[in-house]
């Protein structure tokens, strides 16, 4: 992650360089894939604090497989802690994903990837048992720049 800057003179909830329409209040994910599929890790960002609240991989997969899977693994966390934050993502399909409850991948099923496919199983399979009762929201890159929890390798 880039060096932190400070926040605008307007925010006192964060540490991070926020617009006023994104909550501080929240966590948000993010994925990166060298190659697409390649090497994919996820992690996720307290937007207060700026510090990582988790990290996966990498492991081979795909970038959309990732930015899902950060999604659940947030959602999940959070119920598990009791914490009711916003969540934020810049993938819209991973979002369209989590709310139909399936990870829509195309990517090969085979000894290569079959750690992944049973972390995907289990993550559609507490989408089915468990209500997501956060809120997520698209995070509008146009708008406020990279998600700040983007691994900061785009060129």
């Amino acid at each position: 992650m880039d060096q932190l800057q400070n926040p605008p003179s307007y925010r006192h909830d964060t540490v991070l360089p926020l617009p006023m329409e994104v909550s501080a209040d929240a966590w948000a994910v993010d994925a990166a894939c060298s190659g697409n599929p390649g090497q994919m890790e996820y992690q996720c960002i307290d937007l207060a604090t700026g510090a990582q609240v988790f990290h996966y991989g990498p492991v081979f997969g795909t970038n959309n497989i990732g930015e899902f899977l950060a999604i659940v693994h947030a959602v999940a966390l959070m119920q598990q802690r009791g914490i009711r934050k916003t969540l934020y993502s810049d993938s819209y399909n991973a979002i369209l994903w989590v709310s139909k409850k399936k990870c829509k991948t195309t990517l090969e099923h085979s000894a290569r990837t079959e750690q992944l496919y049973n972390i995907i199983a289990r993550a559609e399979a507490w989408l089915c048992t468990h209500p997501v009762q956060v809120p997520i929201i698209k995070w509008e890159t146009s708008k406020w720049g990279e998600i700040p929890a983007d691994f900061g390798r785009k060129k």
